[in-house]
């Protein structure tokens, strides 16, 4: 059952501001619902700044010592720490350290199973929603405690485990074969990535900077050599991530010429929709549920992508303009990108968190 059009805005920073600005309508059977503009909104402005349902990192991202706020997902790396984790030079020193805005003696850590957080605000928001009832405390290593065989049971498993470790009264048809099934599809379908690095706000500090012309040029060509041995050692696994449920940004269609677009300029889980383009009063907000290189694939590759990952057939103006066009198939594709250099996307994985 749909939330209630006054519950949408309900995770939102300011929902009556908000609610004056969008709303959200029913399209039609095959689209459900989508989110729409009631006035104007300019390229460049922020449409609604909202908090998630749920978030969590991914497990492989703390495995590999991202470290995050296991409530907001901020990155508790300072900048540098972060930086010689990911070029695997100890030694690094960032110049302007000043700029990092992680603060270290703020953190918190769960006074019983030691996890951490980036406030008391965040470790007593964690306990009253969730972290009393999976808090292992001295379970923490134990292999054979519900919640730590979660993390390598396959499906059919993860629901008995589910229903071990959290069964509740309310939940029960959500631990059926069928209800859990469609439990793991709403994740995988509606959720939103998440992506914090203390590191990329320190970049965006720099850039902000008034510098002469040759400090300038010193502080671009640093963190130029930064990015490349960031590759050398790491690839593109730049950023803590995980991921969220929103409950307004949920209403968000998919569109391959989207004219919004959500980011975490706040180094937590906050996601903030913006316009990338002028959207008139009746307009839907769009986004794209594909990255900026997928999205100048052929139509054919974007329909596969979008068909394996969110179980639908795109229609929108760019899809419908090139439908006469031949199809590419991805191999052909993948051929032709294998020539693209890789430094433009690292910088644009740091930058654009």
């Amino acid at each position: 059952m749909a939330a209630p059009q006054d519950d949408m805005f309900s995770f939102c920073v300011e929902p009556t501001k908000v609610s004056n600005y969008v709303e959200v309508k029913f399209i039609d059977k095959i689209k459900g619902k989508g989110l729409f503009a009631k006035k104007a909104i300019k390229k460049g402005d922020t449409i609604f700044v909202e908090r998630p349902l749920v978030s969590a990192q991914f497990l492989w991202n703390s495995l590999y010592k991202y470290k995050a706020c296991e409530y907001c997902l901020r990155a508790l790396e300072t900048a540098e720490d972060n930086a010689r984790r990911l070029t695997g030079i100890p030694g690094l020193s960032l110049p302007h350290p000043e700029l990092c805005s992680v603060c270290p003696e703020m953190h918190q850590a769960c006074p019983q199973c030691q996890v951490m957080y980036c406030s008391i605000e965040c470790r007593q928001s964690a306990a009253d929603q969730y972290h009393r009832t999976l808090c292992l405390g001295s379970s923490q290593d134990d292999p054979d405690h519900p919640i730590n065989k979660l993390k390598d049971g396959q499906l059919t498993l993860l629901r008995t485990l589910f229903a071990t470790a959290l069964y509740d009264d309310q939940l029960s048809r959500w631990f059926t074969p069928v209800g859990f099934c469609s439990l793991f599809s709403l994740v995988g379908t509606n959720g939103q990535g998440i992506g914090t690095s203390s590191l990329s706000k320190w970049v965006h500090a720099c850039d902000a900077l008034e510098l002469t012309s040759q400090q300038r040029e010193q502080l671009d060509f640093f963190i130029d050599q930064l990015y490349k041995d960031i590759e050398k050692e790491t690839g593109d696994f730049l950023n803590c991530e995980g991921s969220g449920l929103f409950l307004l940004q949920s209403s968000c269609n998919h569109s391959c010429i989207p004219n919004a677009e959500a980011s975490f300029p706040n180094n937590n889980f906050l996601l903030h929709l913006s316009a990338i383009g002028d959207i008139n009063p009746g307009e839907e907000i769009c986004i794209s549920y594909l990255d900026c290189c997928q999205r100048d694939r052929s139509r054919h590759s974007r329909h596969k992508i979008l068909r394996e990952n969110y179980l639908f057939v795109c229609s929108c103006p760019k899809c419908v303009s090139q439908m006469d066009e031949l199809d590419l198939t991805s191999d052909e594709e993948e051929g032709e990108a294998e020539g693209e250099t890789e430094g433009d996307d690292m910088e644009d994985e740091m930058t654009d968190v």
